[in-house]
């Protein structure tokens, strides 16, 4: 029984799909106005852990993550940039492939855009209209009447008169109330326009995904997740749209995962404390770090990035990949139901308790450590390491052999994985000459270059970085 917490209560729900078996799951993705940072980063990795979870227990999932691919943000930036605002979100969503992928990050089933989603858009704005719960305001743009929604503020616990007295009114705004947002926005000059019954405009950015989530997945669908800093305005103004439309219960569930920190502040390109996911994969051993940091706490929390953190990670990931070193694979399957796959399943059944899960993989490794004293090839230490492999898979690490991950980084020297077993080969011919000062200095050079030689049995030399 997987139980997840349900933002919108408050309290942890057993998860039963609207379909039984089929897991339909909704989150928000990102603007592609420029590289992601690993704040972002952060949610895509944890319903990327969801979605696979989920599979491994053996639901059926459709993962639907939308793309903003229109926006204000992209607008200016193409602008200042001097192209066309469809060429920068196209060369922003390849990136932000590019970087999902090096984080292990799956494919979702659909990865809908924004801007080829207009008509749902106007179709679910003119249900509004016609159900009362917009209006046409005097400047043009389209307006969602907050305060006929009788549920408005349930998900963030905010009331609506703390709201208005906290709200900074625009002068001769045409609002009917200052919690008012936009659904559609009236055309400018030089901004990109579709025709509506309203008039040439744009949609606002909260009826994007009341329109993508419902087309793809349904009205009343398990999941919907993103970041806490979307809880309010963004995923409180799509219940109400949505419901406001349907009439119906929209997602099941709400889920949201913490804020990324630096020194105890949120991470946030509107505060310039931030780094894209792009410059810190340039700078550790192997993307799998960032991904074992950003599940090393439990989702809901928060966490403070440093590079000590990145460091621990790192580390975390040597034990592992030190245990199936030189094991034989035997696939990624496991081979019995073991207490060690069952306190997985128990650990991440509970609200996907990832550090749980991760210390179930290190006892795993601390058992292939010991099995190993009997021999690499022994029967237990393949089932042990077919294991480790198979569960780390489902978290989305352990991906690369261990003989990828200890010749993975940059050497202080820039040497190349080629240039690395040139001199080992040369090495192996000096010894094989009995020319020790020649083999010794190279060992010193690769040594000085931070590659690390082991000597085995038979001749056979393998390397790492250090």
């Amino acid at each position: 029984m997987i139980r997840i917490h349900n933002s919108l209560t408050g309290e942890k729900q057993e998860l039963r799909p609207v379909e039984p078996g089929h897991v339909r799951m909704y989150s928000c993705g990102v603007t592609v106005y420029d590289y992601f940072h690993v704040g972002n980063a952060r949610m895509l990795v944890v319903f990327d852990m969801v979605s696979r979870y989920l599979r491994h227990r053996g639901f059926r999932v459709t993962y639907v993550r939308n793309i903003t691919d229109v926006d204000d943000k992209i607008i200016n930036r193409a602008r200042e940039a001097g192209v066309d605002w469809r060429e920068h979100a196209k060369k922003f969503t390849a990136a932000m492939h590019e970087d999902l992928d090096r984080l292990g990050c799956l494919r979702p089933e659909k990865e809908p855009r924004a801007s080829e989603y207009i008509e749902e858009m106007l179709d679910m704005i003119g249900q509004l209209i016609t159900n009362g719960f917009a209006y046409q305001a005097a400047n043009g743009d389209v307006m969602y009447d907050v305060h006929k929604f009788g549920p408005y503020g349930r998900l963030s616990g905010k009331k609506l008169d703390d709201l208005r007295a906290g709200a900074r009114v625009e002068v001769d705004s045409a609002k009917r109330d200052p919690l008012d947002f936009v659904l559609w926005k009236s055309a400018k000059p030089g901004e990109p326009s579709w025709p509506s019954p309203w008039g040439e405009g744009r949609p606002g950015w909260h009826i994007e995904c009341s329109a993508m989530s419902t087309r793809e997945l349904g009205e009343h669908f398990d999941i919907h997740g993103g970041g806490l800093d979307l809880k309010f305005p963004h995923h409180e103004n799509e219940i109400a749209q949505t419901c406001g439309a349907t009439g119906g219960k929209f997602a099941e569930i709400w889920m949201h995962n913490g804020f990324l920190n630096i020194d105890n502040e949120k991470m946030s390109k509107s505060l310039g404390n931030f780094f894209t996911t792009r410059e810190v994969l340039a700078k550790i051993k192997h993307p799998e770090v960032l991904r074992f940091f950003l599940l090393s706490s439990q989702y809901r929390g928060p966490m403070n990035y440093s590079p000590d953190q990145l460091d621990q990670a790192e580390a975390g990931l040597n034990r592992l990949y030190t245990a199936l070193r030189d094991v034989p694979a035997v696939g990624g399957e496991l081979y019995s139901p073991t207490s060690a796959a069952r306190d997985f399943d128990a650990a991440m059944d509970d609200d996907f308790n990832t550090p749980e899960a991760i210390a179930v993989l290190q006892g795993l490794a601390r058992e292939l450590n010991t099995a190993r004293a009997a021999g690499a090839d022994s029967h237990q230490a393949k089932l042990l390491a077919g294991e480790l492999r198979a569960l780390g898979g489902v978290l989305g690490i352990l991906r690369i052999t261990p003989e990828e991950w200890f010749r993975a980084g940059v050497s202080a020297t820039g040497l190349s994985d080629a240039e690395i077993d040139a001199r080992i080969a040369a090495r192996l011919a000096a010894r094989k000459a009995k020319n020790w000062a020649e083999s010794d200095r190279v060992r010193d050079e690769l040594a000085a270059a931070g590659v690390i030689l082991e000597d085995k049995p038979g001749g056979v030399t393998t390397w790492r970085r250090g």
